[in-house]
């Protein structure tokens, strides 16, 4: 007899496999994704810090300081005739004066500029990105524990909203304190939405497409319009409603996604589940399978529990569920450290600020296109494990060419072409761990084991602005960080089980002593 996760995987198939229902599910999920990459990416640009000036007075001439009416773009508009700016410094270079007023390029509006966040308050930019990892961090682990106790479908829309309406609200921030609350809400809606949302469509996918969304670079694509629009908007109130708006659309796909059937099996949920295999069934022109012998099969499938409630303890009472949540979260912690510190010290590359947000993310789409092929070719594990090789190398030549004494621009484009093979790596290897993280869980508690796993992945993120900050006063030391969680995680992957062509499983296994003892 079949067990309920091969039953289902059959009755996947016969409803037409990937067709257009799925084409339809996940061109909703991609289009959503602009709420997850804007919310996370964009303090790459509202954290940017534009060129900026001292005022400070003094009668005495002085060759360093440069003249307020020889720079353009400044706020600036009437100083007296013993004022004078200094370029990027917090003491003025003459002794016994100091800092009157500060000015701020106009040509880009960050919230540096905004709210001053300079000199001694430069700490809190790194701060407002660690608070809204923290948000990440918290927000995994309910996140993952009300999608698989309530469903994917409301977990998935109420994080959808959340972002929607705080994106909004923080466009209209009034001070920097204020800005930080909104984004550590913000953080709450990400850490939900990256819980539920490619599970979801997991659970919807026959076994050999289930890579087919990591290999659409949909994030990459977001991200490369995100620097677009950064270009065209240079303000970062206006970027943040617009997230907002266009995640709002998002929500109308309510009346399109149907709870997942799977969540609805192992729920013991069958009348619901049977509604949402006749629609699936009928998108995609294909007869409605015959379920009359599912309840046989639940009730010959020993590790079918009914509508039991798992929580976050079952990834340590089972012994095999342990082993694989920790060997995996060791490589979801360098995943979110090493891509959001690569991502957030995008100003500290030389070149076009602009050029640079729009390059870091178009390097990703030949790596996430790979994913699909190599994951089915070689394998999960091995194309993890390349992909981390890959990153951990080209980090380790960051880290060396910060730190090396050679020629100012053969230095710059070393740290420049580091930096995109460092992304390349770090992005490929985070799209196949996540892959590979959604079947080694059973449905049951894939939702906890995946949202943990985001919340692993928010310890290094939160971690990330913080050694950015670190990396301007000593280059070098966030890339060999990089270098070294990287490389660990590659001999993590190799501990993991092969999980090509196997079907996912619905249910925890339950030991021969315990069945023995229900019997008695």
């Amino acid at each position: 007899m079949k067990t309920v996760s091969e039953y289902l995987e059959n009755v996947l198939e016969e409803t037409g496999g990937f067709g257009k229902f799925q084409v339809l599910l996940h061109g909703s999920i991609l289009f959503s994704k602009v709420s997850i990459t804007w919310s996370l990416l964009i303090m790459a640009f509202a954290g940017a810090a534009p060129d900026w000036w001292c005022v400070y007075s003094n009668t005495t001439d002085v060759h360093s300081t440069v003249n307020y009416s020889s720079i353009s773009n400044t706020t600036m508009t009437s100083p007296a005739h013993d004022v004078f700016l200094a370029s990027k410094t917090c003491s003025p270079p003459i002794n016994g004066s100091s800092c009157q007023a500060f000015v701020f390029d106009d040509s880009m509006r960050t919230i540096i500029s905004e709210w001053g966040l300079i000199c001694d308050k430069k700490w809190v930019t790194a701060t407002v990105s660690s608070v809204q990892m923290a948000g990440l961090l918290i927000s995994g682990f309910l996140g993952g524990q009300l999608a698989d106790l309530l469903g994917r479908k409301p977990t998935f829309f109420v994080s959808l909203f959340i972002l929607a309406a705080s994106n909004i609200v923080a466009g209209f921030s009034q001070s920097w304190l204020m800005f930080a609350v909104i984004r550590f809400i913000i953080g709450l809606g990400c850490g939900a939405y990256l819980t539920v949302f490619y599970t979801f469509s997991v659970e919807f996918t026959p076994t050999k497409f289930r890579p087919i969304q990591l290999a659409i670079p949909d994030w990459s694509i977001w991200a490369a319009l995100l620097g677009l629009c950064s270009y065209l908007l240079k303000d970062w109130s206006s970027l943040h409603i617009l997230t907002g708006v266009l995640t709002g659309l998002s929500l109308l796909s309510w009346w399109i996604v149907p709870e997942s059937f799977r969540w609805l099996v192992s729920h013991d949920k069958l009348a619901e589940a049977d509604r949402v295999i006749k629609k699936i069934a009928h998108m995609n022109n294909h007869p409605k399978p015959d379920l009359n012998k599912l309840q046989a099969v639940l009730e010959s499938d020993s590790t079918f529990q009914g509508d039991r409630k798992y929580t976050f303890l079952e990834l340590f009472r089972n012994r095999t569920l342990l082993i694989n949540t920790a060997f995996a979260g060791v490589a979801w912690f360098s995943c979110g450290y090493a891509y959001y510190a690569i991502s957030y010290s995008v100003d500290q590359l030389s070149g076009n600020l602009y050029l640079n947000m729009f390059l870091l993310s178009v390097i990703d789409i030949p790596a996430l296109m790979s994913i699909w092929y190599l994951s089915n070719r070689i394998g999960r594990r091995w194309t993890c494990l390349g992909y981390f090789v890959i990153g951990s190398l080209a980090c380790l030549g960051v880290a060396v060419s910060q730190m090396i004494d050679v020629e100012k621009d053969l230095q710059k484009n070393l740290i420049n072409g580091f930096a995109l093979a460092a992304k390349f790596g770090v992005s490929a290897s985070w799209a196949a761990i996540m892959a590979f993280t959604t079947e080694v869980y059973p449905t049951v508690v894939r939702n906890i084991g995946y949202g943990t796993q985001n919340s692993i992945s928010r310890v290094g993120a939160l971690i990330a602005p913080q050694l950015v900050l670190v990396n301007k006063e000593t280059p070098g030391v966030m890339y060999i960080i990089c270098f070294i969680v990287t490389l660990v995680s590659a001999i993590m992957c190799l501990l993991l089980k092969e999980t090509k062509n196997k079907t996912i499983g619905d249910n925890l296994e339950v030991s021969v002593k315990r069945k023995s003892d229900d019997r008695v």
